[in-house]
């Protein structure tokens, strides 16, 4: 029988996601549409040089992750970058990640209701129900009720 080595002083390097960046073409319409529709909270709002602002928030009950509104013409891209950076993002090109709910139906409707522009209806999955919505930029996300 082999003799295996566990070496108990190796940490892992990587332990967990904690904030993630969405590029947003606008960050007050942003923080109008995560906060007010999607009903996030704000975790950090602090005032940065060229009239930005860091931004993040997050879902109600994931406090632990948060999402940076990070605007396209923050200064990490040229000129041209930006702007097909831009474009790109306002043509739904990106879909950016998966938000999850206990009640697709009901939460489709309250979306819905806000002005969230959905493109595709509930509809089952084999994963289980899915909606496809963007946000005010154009960066589209699924919405799931998971099996």
């Amino acid at each position: 029988m082999p003799f295996l080595c566990v070496n108990t002083q190796h940490k892992r390097m990587i332990t967990k996601m904690t904030h993630v960046s969405i590029y947003v073409t606008d960050q007050a319409r942003a923080y109008d549409f995560y906060t007010n529709k999607l009903g996030f909270k704000v975790i950090t709002d602090v005032p940065m040089p060229n009239n930005d602002r860091w931004i993040t928030v997050c879902p109600p009950e994931q406090p632990g992750f948060e999402i940076m509104l990070a605007p396209i013409n923050r200064g990490l891209f040229s000129k041209e970058t930006a702007n097909a950076l831009k474009e790109l993002v306002e043509k739904g090109t990106f879909g950016v990640g998966l938000f999850t709910c206990d009640d697709i139906y009901a939460t489709y409707e309250e979306l819905k209701a806000k002005g969230v522009e959905f493109t595709k209806v509930p509809k089952k999955e084999f994963y289980g129900i899915e909606a496809i919505f963007k946000d005010d930029s154009g960066n589209w996300f699924s919405l799931a009720q998971l099996v």
